[in-house]
């Protein structure tokens, strides 16, 4: 049986021109600190990878720093912020990823003040209480704000966020690990400080991720250890795992039309099949608004059958989450649906989706959930 999955967000099947472009660097072994001819050959791997990566996003090379992941990056946006630009306010969202969220809590543990933006019914950021935690600040102050929920999908205006920072002169860090490789982001004209990504979620590889750093943010190394990464990051480069991220981005801004169309139909498609199988179904967030085209959070009314309706979708080969995959093994709940007003008794499913994905899969999906989900009635 061909499974079909549906979970994107949490992680991408890699792309084969990723998976040949890795193949062949390891060949290459050599330290990219080693000044002999293996090093060098590996050095140049990694500073033609970063030569691409900064011209696709229209920035410096030596603006983008190779991470071990997403949450790598994160946190050092967000610690090092506090550590060596000397902030003394960060401004959140309680629907940021836990590697924002964990990272204030730390923070905060070290006196750092956090304060949280009103969300608007929808989950959108309320963007006039932004501009009055701003405008009241009178510590430097960090925004951190991711550009797409992983969740819900909703987006965040970054243009207007970056706006807002510059105006009160604040620093302004953006979570884009769910939009790199399918939104355009112009960095420099929404006054990004801090960006930060992770290739696995744009068809690349697990185990690497990159931050942009603005070079008028000038901040030390989170991870000590060595002079690797223009001394920014402590540690031998993963050269395999940093080509194959340079190959993925590549390929997602060269297919990005594409599969804006492609992706946006299979999304569009379900809402419609979801609808008219389903009375009652709602959808979480903005979704038919400001909303990415990989995300859609499905919520199910109590007047359908929906015990263990991920693990009947997985036994009849179907892969979709309940929320962030950093924390499907909890038993909390959603923290960012926990935000929002939905109805009591619907249970929510994330559905997210990818270049490999067809309507042909959404069709099997709705007739498995037609068998899973059964009126209550019936069931009795």
């Amino acid at each position: 049986m061909n499974r079909i999955y549906f979970d994107n967000a949490a992680t991408t099947p890699i792309d084969p021109e990723v998976k040949k472009v890795m193949t062949e660097t390891m060949d290459l072994f050599g330290n990219p600190s080693s000044i002999h001819q293996e090093g060098r050959q590996a050095k140049t791997i990694v500073e033609k990878a970063r030569k691409t990566i900064a011209n696709l996003l229209g920035v410096s090379p030596g603006e983008i720093i190779f991470t071990g992941s997403g949450t790598e990056s994160d946190n050092m946006a967000i610690r090092c912020s506090v550590e060596d630009l000397g902030v003394k306010h960060i401004i959140s969202s309680k629907i940021e990823h836990h590697a924002v969220l964990h990272s204030l809590d730390y923070c905060a543990s070290h006196g750092i003040r956090i304060s949280y933006v009103d969300l608007l019914p929808n989950g959108h950021v309320d963007m006039a209480h932004l501009e009055k935690l701003l405008q009241t600040s009178t510590e430097k102050t960090l925004v951190s704000l991711m550009h797409a929920n992983n969740e819900i999908g909703n987006l965040l205006d970054i243009e207007t966020t970056g706006n807002l920072c510059k105006t009160y002169n604040a620093y302004f860090h953006c979570d884009t690990v769910q939009t790199i490789g399918h939104i355009p982001i112009e960095i420099k004209k929404s006054n990004i400080h801090f960006l930060t990504a992770s290739g696995h979620k744009f068809n690349g590889p697990k185990g690497i991720g990159f931050i942009f750093i603005d070079e008028n943010a000038t901040i030390k190394p989170l991870i000590h250890g060595g002079a690797q990464e223009r001394n920014m990051r402590g540690g031998t480069e993963n050269i395999y795992g940093i080509a194959g991220i340079a190959k993925a981005l590549e390929i997602a801004y060269a297919q990005m039309d594409e599969q804006h169309n492609h992706i946006k139909g299979i999304k569009d498609y379900m809402i419609s099949s979801l609808l008219e199988n389903f009375e009652g179904i709602k959808f979480n967030g903005d979704y038919n608004g400001a909303s990415s085209y990989t995300v859609l959070n499905v919520a199910f009314p109590p007047a359908l059958s929906t015990d263990m309706i991920l693990f009947n979708l997985d036994i009849e080969g179907i892969s979709a989450s309940g929320g962030s995959a950093c924390t499907s093994g909890s038993d909390q709940g959603s923290h960012v649906l926990r935000e929002l007003p939905i109805s009591d008794g619907f249970v929510s499913v994330r559905f997210s989706f990818g270049k490999y994905n067809t309507k042909e899969e959404v069709d099997f999906l709705v007739s498995k959930l037609k068998e899973i989900c059964t009126p209550v009635e019936a069931k009795a």
